[in-house]
């Protein structure tokens, strides 16, 4: 029986990233990623780009989940390109079974929130499920597809990005973020009704760290059937316009019920 069927994939890869929050973060739960170092020792300081931030954070977990996938039994399969679906994928060893992961970052903006994921597509691969365009196998192989969220709190002081140190300054350098928190769930567990961001076809999650954490979004409570249904024939403005509809026939998960019963 595979791991996720009970969702053990989850359970043993959040613990297993878990132990490795302490190699990332010191004693202070500051990052001990400084910056970077080029051949003369100088370290120039990251700045508080979170496209930056994100690919550091990934580059660093990626060792990792390769080791946890050969200690259970898993083959891996990173994605070919940067705008490609999933990160990474799991491939059973035994039954060959596949598994989604796609790696996001979020930023707090309280204690109880951050600015939020964007969980993919809603469109292309995601209602197509037989294709092979941007993902790395089509979407409807993919057993389960997950989320693994890095939560984290930008530091107040500003970071001087002119600055160039020296290795004897290394602990003078101000982390640029602290407060590392991994959340893994299934995508449709921290899902939103509403797109990701502006007029991008991305799917939205929630802002609630604690929805994030034990996966209770909007969607939970109906199911993967429920979410998958509504994001499948989502339309945005602009799509109902080119339908030439004079608006789209649902905005949220309310009037999508409403829709339904119509």
């Amino acid at each position: 029986m595979m791991m996720a069927d009970k969702d053990n994939f989850r359970e043993k890869l959040l613990e297993y990233l878990n132990q490795y929050l302490y190699n990332i973060q010191d004693s202070d739960g500051n990052w001990t990623v400084k910056g970077f170092i080029d051949i003369f020792k100088n370290i120039y300081t990251i700045s508080l780009d979170t496209k930056v931030i994100s690919k550091v954070l990934e580059i660093m977990l990626f060792p990792k989940i390769q080791q946890f996938a050969i200690e259970n039994n898993f083959d891996i399969v990173l994605s070919k390109e940067q705008n490609f679906y999933p990160d990474i994928s799991f491939i059973d060893k035994n039954n060959g079974e596949k598994i989604a992961l796609d790696i996001k970052s979020t930023y707090r903006t309280s204690e109880n929130t951050a600015s939020g994921f964007t969980l993919g597509a809603f469109t292309g691969y995601f209602r197509n499920r037989t294709s092979r365009k941007n993902i790395t196998f089509p979407y409807g192989e993919y057993k389960k597809h997950y989320v693994l969220g890095i939560v984290y709190t930008k530091q107040d002081e500003r970071i001087d990005e002119y600055k160039i140190y020296s290795i004897t300054d290394l602990k003078k350098i101000l982390s640029v973020i602290k407060g590392i928190e991994f959340i893994l769930q299934e995508k449709y567990k921290i899902a939103t009704d509403r797109p990701g961001s502006g007029n991008t076809k991305n799917i939205g999650s929630t802002r609630k760290i604690e929805q994030m954490r034990k996966g209770t979004g909007i969607f939970s409570e109906y199911g993967v059937e429920v979410f998958d249904d509504y994001w499948m024939y989502y339309l945005t403005k602009d799509m109902a316009q080119l339908l030439e509809l004079p608006k789209p026939p649902y905005r949220n998960l309310k009037e999508y019920f409403e829709y339904k019963k119509r």
